[in-house]
């Protein structure tokens, strides 16, 4: 017997589908209900076998690499659209792309006062004033 993967979402509005009903293949039996979905049963065949190569090889990246045979940004794309797709993503890209500039503008700003710290070019005091450290 043929058994074919159930549509995740409403083929008309398409929003989230909900399971209703429950059959045993071998004595007929249904149940009728509202029933808990599972998140994982919307991903497709391709999207499981990278979640189950993932979690079988304990989070590691190059074996997630080595398994789709394709490189390490190629495969940490394919495991990042997985998290998305699955509402895992990471907070950094729900923010807005002109918070996250704002974001790499500080980071830059604070390396800049360190390395000018390092070389002899600003004094301790400064630095911590510009970086927002309290003085011990």
């Amino acid at each position: 017997m043929t058994s074919y993967r159930p549509p995740r979402d409403c083929p008309v509005c398409a929003d989230r589908l909900q399971v209703t009903q429950l059959g045993c293949p071998t004595c007929g039996t249904g149940l009728t209900g509202r029933f808990r979905s599972c998140e994982f049963c919307g991903l497709d065949d391709v999207e499981r076998d990278v979640l189950r190569v993932f979690l079988a090889s304990r989070g590691n990246m190059k074996e997630l690499e080595r398994h789709l045979g394709v490189s390490y940004p190629t495969a940490r794309a394919r495991f990042d659209e997985l998290l998305r797709k699955l509402g895992l993503h990471a907070e950094q890209e729900e923010r807005p792309a002109d918070q996250r500039k704002a974001s790499s503008a500080e980071a830059a700003e604070r390396l800049a006062t360190l390395q000018a710290v390092a070389s002899g070019e600003l004094d301790v005091e400064t630095a911590r004033l510009r970086l927002g450290v309290e003085p011990e």
